[in-house]
């Protein structure tokens, strides 16, 4: 069994100073993909992990969440540093602004900016229509929640491969609630779910539905960037 970190991103920023929670600079964010590129990392698409039994070289999969406007300044250094990335959407916010971490404040990317990106650099999956926790959501409000991001889909001409990050990391954690959960996920074509969790992954996945991520912190210093992708959960 091989070993996989799955980093997970959101908002970008230009002061080097105003870093923090889930907000990282830019400055920051190159240290770190040039520490990645020193070290002989590569990074790939969700898609291309499907059907992988093994990884042949030191891989790291790059996603970010909610797609907003900032995230178009990190576009840049992943095609200038050769990473590739999946950005998760939340549907019902295109071109509209956030409505969870600083509600209103963050600028959420338009259609036109998703179909605007190198598509050999980020790859797009789905966080869900309303950005709301499944947990807290029916079987009935689920289904209608993917089938309104299908809509989006549809109607933008988007390319979305089919892998969701749960909004907050939510999902069913009790039986028979979790397994019910997954098998939702199935019939609406979901092939790989994205918790948090703070856990290196043992690849081939052991669940497709509960892959965890490291939520890269905007404090963080690189030895800690460090440390994390190698060892995950520190304390």
């Amino acid at each position: 069994m091989q070993r996989l970190s799955v980093l997970m991103y959101h908002n970008i920023c230009q002061d080097p100073s105003a870093g923090k929670g889930l907000t990282i600079s830019l400055e920051k964010f190159e240290q770190q993909l040039k520490y990645l590129k020193n070290k002989g990392y590569v990074s790939c698409h969700l898609s291309e992990l499907q059907g992988l039994t093994s990884l042949t070289r030191k891989t790291v999969v790059l996603t970010f969440d909610d797609v907003t406007q900032n995230q178009l300044a990190a576009v840049r250094l992943l095609k200038q540093y050769g990473f590739r990335a999946t950005f998760f959407i939340p549907f019902a916010f295109l071109g509209k602004t956030d409505a969870w971490n600083n509600p209103g404040t963050e600028k959420i990317m338009t259609p036109e900016h998703l179909k605007s990106i190198d598509p050999e650099v980020v790859e797009f999956g789905h966080h869900s229509f309303l950005h709301r926790p499944y947990a807290s959501l029916s079987e009935e409000e689920i289904h209608q929640d993917f089938m309104a991001s299908r809509q989006i889909i549809e109607a933008s001409g988007l390319k979305v491969y089919p892998a969701v990050a749960y909004p907050y990391g939510n999902f069913p954690k009790q039986e028979p609630a979790k397994s019910y959960f997954k098998k939702i996920l199935e019939s609406n074509g979901i092939r790989m779910g994205f918790r948090i969790g703070n856990r290196v992954n043992t690849f081939p996945f052991k669940d497709n539905f509960e892959i965890n991520r490291i939520d890269v912190r905007g404090e963080w210093s690189l030895l800690r960037f460090r440390l994390k992708i190698r060892f995950g959960k520190l304390f």
